[in-house]
């Protein structure tokens, strides 16, 4: 015997069920867009959750329950597939403003440990910074920079051709190359 309906359907609106039929005997539509409207009008003419499943081509009585429940809640947005399989975005708008403040600012060679920044040079500055963020990752990095609008090419700092400093045992070297004027031509 099967468990009573916990969460009935809600009486369907006639806009809902003319769009359920379309959706239903479309061709074009998705296939998981078809499947849920056929069950949700297969629930809708009085059928069970199982009966309903066994007619949408799905195997459990406990999804459609899931899909009803939701079509309760939202409506005909219950057709649309939910994002999933990734973490939850763990910055907001001001974690995005600091990382856009620290791209900004120049590097300074001493303190950054370098004259241009890169995803891995921003990263680090901001684990280390008091108000940084200590979990950041170049990912999370890129992603911010691109919906700002920054690309690598326009957005990153030059530095001198020729000249560069060097971490060596005995400290910082500066390290100059004498056919740098011969190679820019």
């Amino acid at each position: 015997m099967p468990r009573p309906q916990q969460t009935p359907l809600r009486p369907l609106t006639p806009h809902e069920r003319t769009t359920l039929e379309q959706v239903a005997r479309s061709g074009a539509e998705r296939a998981d867009r078809v499947s849920r409207a056929k069950a949700l009008l297969t629930v809708a003419d009085g059928a069970t959750f199982v009966a309903a499943a066994r007619a949408a081509g799905r195997r459990s009585g406990d999804g459609v329950a899931k899909l009803v429940a939701r079509f309760n809640a939202t409506g005909l947005g219950a057709l649309t597939s939910r994002p999933g399989g990734r973490p939850p975005v763990q910055y907001g708008p001001e974690q995005a403003a600091r990382i856009l403040r620290e791209v900004q600012r120049p590097p300074e060679r001493e303190a950054d440990g370098t004259a241009t920044w890169s995803l891995s040079t921003v990263q680090r500055a901001l684990r280390r910074a008091p108000d940084g963020l200590p979990t950041i990752s170049t990912s999370t990095i890129r992603r911010v920079l691109h919906a700002a609008g920054f690309t690598w090419q326009r957005d990153r700092t030059w530095c001198e051709t020729g000249v560069v400093l060097r971490r060596r045992k005995s400290g910082v070297v500066t390290v100059v190359d004498p056919a740098a004027a011969a190679k820019r031509g």
